[in-house]
């Protein structure tokens, strides 16, 4: 396949990542055109061609994109193969009962994570940071740096070399401040997001592993800031590591393969 070919591919799969940052509402073509880069007739012309193959759908009275329905049929199927929901549900519904926050499930896809579960908990004040569909690169959310941290040193260096997460996420998320919290979670096992994405929203993360012992998921906590203090960091960490610990032991035994796929060039 031709250099030219592949960029058409990887621009589509851009556009079609991109719009699921969007859900429920949808996005219109400059917004989708803005999150992937693309110059807007770029954008207009891929997602027209998605369209008629049903992979994404134009809302006629809005103009808004929104994933098709030929994504539902593929998906179901890429589901049987890679889906882990059913074997963490009551895991996740018992860390969110326990603890009374909102927890969640992610799944690394490349240098991101995806959240593609989550149950609320009784508290009241909740935080909105996670929700089902959404993005992180990793190292940005309790999920994506717990991920990070458990990679080996040779794919953290080459993870830094082509990130700069800073520009998009500030100072905080800098390859100094990530590294001293990366030492800081392998110490503790679990990462700890102090309110760096929303003032007051505060997130604890383990990983779990897949059958070859990498990161490949990440069971996550979220709420308030009053609900983390050190003493109960300390009980939601252990907590979210038994948790971790029994996930990773029913997937070690599992025909469910990594969703930790090596990082592809968009």
């Amino acid at each position: 396949m031709d250099a030219g070919r592949t960029q058409v591919i990887a621009r589509a799969a851009q556009l079609l990542r991109a719009a699921g940052t969007f859900l429920p509402d949808g996005a219109s073509t400059t917004e989708l055109a803005t999150a992937t880069g693309l110059a807007r007739p770029t954008a207009h012309r891929l997602l027209g061609t998605l369209a008629e193959q049903g992979l994404m759908d134009r809302d006629p009275a809005t103009g808004r994109w929104n994933l098709g329905p030929e994504l539902f049929l593929l998906g179901a199927g890429a589901a049987q193969r890679y889906d882990i929901t059913d074997t963490a549900r009551d895991l996740i519904d018992r860390l969110a009962r326990d603890t009374g926050e909102s927890a969640f499930l992610s799944a690394r896809r490349g240098d991101e994570t995806v959240c593609i579960y989550g149950q609320e908990g009784s508290f009241p004040l909740r935080s909105h940071v996670l929700h089902e569909g959404v993005r992180f690169p990793l190292g940005v959310a309790s999920a994506g740096l717990v991920i990070l941290s458990h990679l080996p040193d040779r794919d953290i260096d080459a993870y830094f070399a082509r990130s700069n997460l800073s520009m998009a996420w500030g100072e905080t998320h800098s390859e100094p401040e990530l590294r001293r919290r990366i030492v800081s979670t392998r110490t503790t096992g679990y990462a700890v997001n102090p309110a760096l994405l929303v003032d007051g929203s505060w997130g604890m993360g383990a990983a779990v592993f897949d059958r070859n012992g990498r990161p490949a998921w990440a069971l996550s906590v979220t709420g308030v800031e009053t609900r983390f203090r050190d003493e109960r960091q300390r009980e939601m960490g252990e907590l979210l590591l038994n948790s971790a610990h029994t996930l990773s032991l029913r997937l070690r035994d599992s025909a469910i393969p990594s969703t930790g796929s090596p990082r592809t060039r968009a």
